[in-house]
């Protein structure tokens, strides 16, 4: 439940602002997800909410690679 609340909120602004915008906070809400995740898990905070924004972006960065290559349009 909370990926897909938390997920909502960079597409939700995608109607209002620009790419840049949604890919801050898209890796924004990583972050604290990752964190919130850890923290209710009784892990530690900062490792997990790290390792959360590191991937997560990383998979963000090779789609929009993979997209590029295959020509997808992003608007």
């Amino acid at each position: 439940m909370a990926g897909c609340s938390a997920g909502a909120m960079p597409c939700g602004g995608k109607l209002l602002i620009e790419i840049p915008v949604v890919i801050a906070t898209s890796i924004l809400f990583l972050s604290l997800l990752g964190g919130f995740g850890a923290h209710a898990g009784g892990a530690p905070v900062m490792k997990a909410a790290l390792r959360v924004t590191f991937w997560g972006s990383l998979a963000m960065a090779l789609t929009a690679g993979v997209g590029s290559l295959f020509g997808a349009p992003v608007s």
